[in-house]
């Protein structure tokens, strides 16, 4: 099991953290991943001023909800599928 944690700290949760949230549950759901992906709140994840942080494997991104699913296939179904 590997945990997507999402930052929901006021910077974030201003910049949309909800929604990158929401997005990433339906991307669990729809790739039936639930038994491999977590999703977990955080607080601040020190990336403030850049887009929503996400951390992921050790690694923080930032994400929007316009590049949320793409950063779901692209990062982490792609760590999950090897």
């Amino acid at each position: 099991m590997t945990d997507l944690k999402i930052c929901v700290g006021s910077a974030c949760h201003l910049k949309g953290s909800n929604d990158v949230i929401e997005i990433f549950k339906y991307c669990v759901q729809s790739r039936g991943v639930m038994d491999k992906v977590t999703i977990k709140a955080a607080f601040c994840l020190g990336h403030c001023t850049e887009a929503v942080s996400v951390s992921y494997n050790d690694k923080i991104y930032s994400i929007n909800i316009e590049n949320a699913e793409k950063f779901f296939d692209d990062v982490v179904m792609k760590t999950i599928r090897s």
